[in-house]
């Protein structure tokens, strides 16, 4: 029963991890160096950063 939990477990929490990413790389809110900068501070700071760039990206307007 363990090896099932860790085989469904692991995979789930890769994916729940990956979305954030997936969001900020496909978005068209940023483009080149700011969106970099977003996608390593998401997967350095974690949920905390994804969060922040939903509520102020783009950081400067687009003209």
């Amino acid at each position: 029963m363990d090896t099932l939990l860790q085989i469904l477990f692991f995979p789930i929490i890769a994916v729940i991890w990956l979305i954030p990413l997936a969001i900020i790389a496909l978005s068209s809110k940023t483009s080149g160096s700011e969106k970099i900068a977003w996608i390593l501070l998401v997967i350095f700071v974690s949920w905390f950063a994804w969060v922040f760039y939903m509520l102020f990206a783009p950081l400067k307007k687009q003209q």
